[in-house]
């Protein structure tokens, strides 16, 4: 029993915590075409063998990260799906996410990263703030948005995150101008950039340097809304 235990061990241990393995997107392409309870039982061993590589993967990222950035913690996302509400009643996702916090109310922003044969990406930015966030934002930008325009439009940037992306409302928010010169920045109810990935590049060794990159490149961003979020429009402090 001892000597089963230690190979079972064994082969849950990660091989490379700097790579995404070529049998990891095979697994999740297995789970796509059978994503169902049965299968996935039978296969649940090997789903922990690649669940640990993945995990291992996001920690490497981790340390990177807290490289340029202070991150407060690492969440890797449950492989069920919650289909209480969902037409899709498949019980199994058929990728691994997960996504990393910034440190304290001063840092904002954060990070997110799936892996997924086909559908690879990163995201960056405030997927949904809260109401007095919002507001806040829509008000600086309602004020200058120079310096916001600034940082997402210089090509170092552009270059790595393309456009900003996110829902907005169809005409103005309560109490806005619709013909505000920022309308286009004010109407938006998500601040997020997006970068996808081919299944060459996920695969390759310097995946992991490329997401890092990528990461430590949506900074001046996040400075600038941190700042925002964290002072009135007379630039006094909210944290004190």
């Amino acid at each position: 029993m001892a000597n089963f235990s230690l190979k079972i061990t064994q082969y849950l241990s990660p091989v490379n915590n700097s790579v995404i393995t070529k049998e990891t997107f095979s697994f999740l392409k297995e789970l796509a075409t059978n994503n169902n309870k049965e299968w996935f039982l039978d296969n649940k061993i090997t789903f922990k063998k690649h669940e640990a590589d993945v995990k291992s993967f996001y920690e490497n990222v981790q340390e990177r990260l807290n490289v340029h950035d202070e991150i407060e913690k690492m969440k890797m996302f449950r492989i069920y799906r919650d289909v209480r509400f969902s037409k899709d009643k498949t019980p199994y996702k058929t990728h691994f996410a997960g996504s990393f916090s910034r440190l304290g109310a001063h840092l904002r922003g954060g990070y997110y990263l799936r892996i997924k044969p086909g559908e690879t990406f990163m995201a960056t930015g405030f997927w949904e703030p809260n109401k007095e966030d919002l507001f806040r934002i829509r008000k600086e930008l309602e004020m200058d948005a120079s310096e916001f325009r600034n940082v997402i439009n210089k090509k170092s940037f552009k270059d790595i995150w393309g456009e900003l992306e996110g829902d907005g409302v169809k005409t103005a928010p309560k109490g806005f101008d619709k013909e505000h010169q920022n309308i286009d920045l004010i109407k938006k109810k998500q601040f997020i950039f997006v970068r996808n990935f081919k299944d060459k590049e996920v695969l390759s060794t310097s995946f992991i340097e490329e997401v890092d990159k990528s990461f430590k490149t949506i900074r001046p961003y996040f400075d600038l809304m941190s700042d925002i979020l964290t002072t009135n429009l007379n630039g006094e402090s909210l944290l004190d």
